[in-house]
């Protein structure tokens, strides 16, 4: 069973949500980590990607958005609305209201919330989820 952690942002920013998944990113990135940003479109893929580039000056993160296909490289983070393809499913950041499929296979989970209702209420389902299925749970509140 995966190990997940949410984080609880006060903010009700979902700008400030996107920018504190970069940072959480790029940490992962820094520690040798790559795994999979899950999110619920294709246009909150592109604002992810997007902020990848520019969320800090001198910041590098290898990532593409993935519409399905394998990706050319292993050693990148992988964006999009899809289920996550081996083995970026070892760690996945949960930008989405849905519950990760094959959350079993993860070994990392990070579910990341804002103070707004559209993200809290669907993130108490799924933390709901992950205790039934008998993950490990953590939670930070971020301020």
């Amino acid at each position: 069973m995966p190990e997940v952690t949410f984080y609880v942002l006060e903010s009700s920013s979902q700008q400030e949500r996107f920018l504190f998944a970069c940072r959480l990113i790029e940490k992962a990135y820094r520690t040798g980590q790559f795994g999979y940003v899950l999110t619920d479109s294709d246009v909150q893929s592109q604002a992810i990607d997007d902020l990848l580039w520019t969320f800090r000056a001198g910041s590098f993160i290898p990532h593409q958005r993935h519409n399905g296909d394998p990706p050319a490289l292993q050693n990148m983070f992988l964006v999009g609305s899809k289920p996550a393809p081996d083995p970026w499913h070892k760690l996945v950041i949960n930008l989405s209201a849905q519950y990760p499929e094959n959350y079993h296979q993860a070994e990392r989970i990070f579910e990341i919330l804002d103070n707004s209702e559209a993200t809290k209420e669907p993130g108490r389902l799924r933390y709901r989820q992950y205790q039934q299925n008998g993950c490990v749970i953590a939670t930070h509140k971020i301020s």
